[in-house]
């Protein structure tokens, strides 16, 4: 069982704390010869796997290097176009690590905001008045787990579906904002979170959470 990440955003759907406590690592790396079994498509500015599963590979995995050398998008380690190289039998046999990419700054900040969106049609979409939003968000690799506070800070957790004690672990969080964050003279409210003192406490509850679930009264 696992954390996975972090999030606090504002009331205006700004992303102002993201932390990543654990990436399960899924990376496959295969040596092929040409022609390539599988077939890759240029997807948001990187080389995905559109159709065939092999090996751990599946499709929407990105091919993250070749030959040992990472790739920067849809450009080799050396500025040639994936595709392009992957297409040339002259290169093969090659070496591809495919595996889930991983998210920039930006994508981290525009998911936040799209979140801050879906929550707020989901409580005008509820049936009862007063609807507290999206509160867990399950698939069948993780759980997205939310708790808004009166003033409208969200806290989203991502953890591994079987991870138990979330909600204190919310709470919990939501204590050491305000703890360490509104307490702070030099904070700023509604603006990115820049505190040493929450981070430590926050990553010593995470692995609190994770060791022991709940938490118990006092902690």
């Amino acid at each position: 069982m696992a954390i996975f990440s972090v999030y606090v955003v504002n009331k205006a759907g700004g992303l102002i704390y993201q932390l990543d406590h654990y990436a399960p690592r899924a990376d496959t790396e295969k040596t092929f010869s040409f022609p390539l079994d599988l077939v890759l498509r240029p997807h948001d500015e990187r080389v995905v796997v559109a159709f065939g599963q092999r090996d751990g590979i599946r499709v929407g995995h990105a091919v993250l290097a070749i030959n040992g050398a990472e790739v920067n998008g849809r450009l080799t380690a050396d500025g040639k176009d994936v595709l392009e190289f992957l297409g040339n039998p002259a290169n093969y046999p090659v070496s591809i690590r495919f595996g889930r990419h991983r998210l920039s700054s930006n994508e981290k900040l525009m998911l936040a905001s799209m979140f801050h969106s879906l929550f707020a049609i989901g409580s005008q979409l509820s049936p009862e008045i007063g609807s507290s939003g999206i509160e867990m968000l399950e698939t069948d690799t993780f759980k997205l787990h939310c708790f808004q506070t009166l003033t409208g800070i969200k806290f989203v957790v991502l953890a591994d579906p079987r991870q138990a004690g979330i909600d204190a672990l919310l709470r919990k969080i939501y204590e050491i904002y305000s703890d360490f964050a509104l307490k702070n003279p030099f904070y700023s409210l509604e603006m990115p979170i820049r505190c040493e003192l929450f981070d430590q406490n926050l990553k010593l509850a995470l692995e609190v959470a994770e060791k022991a679930g709940p938490f118990g009264p006092g902690s």
